[in-house]
């Protein structure tokens, strides 16, 4: 039976492994691809992401697709279940981003010294960078 998808907040590691498997994919290319989208900033190691790939198999989030027969790669997809907890993550995320932007912009006239906006603040925010 699959795990409740009403649940806390997903791992970052979860998130990105769940936003990888929208398409068919085996454990390297997924590494390659969660580096690749983040820039760098998330690097998931092996053990990290075959011990998450087996706890998400059991909560039946992604299966494991059946592989050729001289094939040493399996290949993982997103289940319906998955997709669900993965978009009410999606859901989460986006509430939280939009009350801090909203907040912030209500609450404060200039950014604070040291921060500079480099990131997505600048691309969604109305500042401009100075």
């Amino acid at each position: 039976m699959p795990e409740s998808i009403e649940r806390g907040a997903l791992t970052e590691a979860v998130y990105y492994i769940l936003l990888s498997l929208h398409q068919p994919m085996h454990g390297y290319a997924m590494m390659q691809s969660i580096e690749h989208l983040t820039a760098g900033r998330v690097i998931l190691g092996s053990g990290t992401l075959y011990g998450a790939l087996n706890a998400l198999v059991q909560k039946q989030w992604i299966t494991s697709l059946s592989s050729e027969k001289d094939s040493r790669q399996k290949k993982y997809i997103i289940t319906e279940t998955g997709k669900a907890v993965f978009l009410n993550e999606l859901e989460r995320l986006g509430e939280l981003l939009f009350h801090g932007l909203t907040l912030f912009e209500e609450l404060s006239d200039d950014d604070p010294p040291g921060y500079k906006r480099t990131g997505y603040l600048r691309m969604i925010g109305n500042k401009p960078t100075p």
